[in-house]
């Protein structure tokens, strides 16, 4: 921008966009984990490019009104893709909706944020990465303590009831069977507090 005084060039003023802090080494952790990255955006295409480039952003939709947002996530989806939408601003609040996953930026909008399906509250993007470790963490952990608790249902429940009685006279007593499902309860607990191991390594990740 110029800055003119009486008709005379005064002054230049150049601006420019700029990262936020930990936007590329979260970019790379996305690539380690096999995640494609788009941006979508109202700037310029020129712009857009310019910053995915130093970014290292894959794929760059520019030049998007704040209407059509919703359309090219809903695009992507249609390609077959799991589309998670980072934003902060109120023109990404029907994005955020139309994404598999919203996850919003705790210090942006407050209808962006009530449009997201996760709120990350520190403006920190590696935030994001930490998320979704701790998602597939959680995912695992629900997994592991579904199959030890059937594996354990199958073998204590038919014990219980007395059907091995005939063949092997074996049989619970009601007292030991309430015992039974009450360690049955406190393994799959103590299993679930088990992931506070991994709070550190998250804090960590980038």
């Amino acid at each position: 921008m110029f800055l003119g005084v009486d008709g005379e060039v005064a002054g230049l003023i150049a601006l420019a966009d700029t990262l936020k802090p930990g936007a590329k080494d979260t970019l790379q952790q996305f690539h380690r984990m096999g995640i494609e990255t788009v941006m979508l955006t109202g700037d310029s295409k020129r712009t857009a490019v310019a910053i995915a480039r130093e970014a290292g952003i894959d794929r760059v939709l520019a030049e998007v009104l704040p209407e059509h947002k919703a359309q090219e996530v809903k695009k992507l989806q249609e390609e077959g893709k799991v589309v998670a939408m980072v934003g902060d601003g109120i023109n990404d609040a029907p994005a955020l909706t139309q994404a598999n996953v919203g996850i919003a930026i705790g210090v942006g909008a407050d209808i962006a944020i009530e449009a997201g399906d996760i709120m990350l509250v520190k403006n920190d993007l590696r935030d994001v990465v930490r998320a979704l470790e701790l998602s597939k963490l959680t995912y695992r952990k629900i997994k592991q303590n579904l199959s030890w608790a059937f594996i354990y249902n199958v073998l204590m429940i038919p014990l219980a009831a007395g059907a091995f009685y005939p063949n092997v006279h074996l049989m619970l007593r009601p007292e030991l069977s309430a015992t039974a499902m009450i360690f049955s309860d406190v393994s799959v607990v103590s299993s679930s507090l088990l992931m506070k191991r991994y709070e550190r390594r998250l804090r960590d990740i980038i």
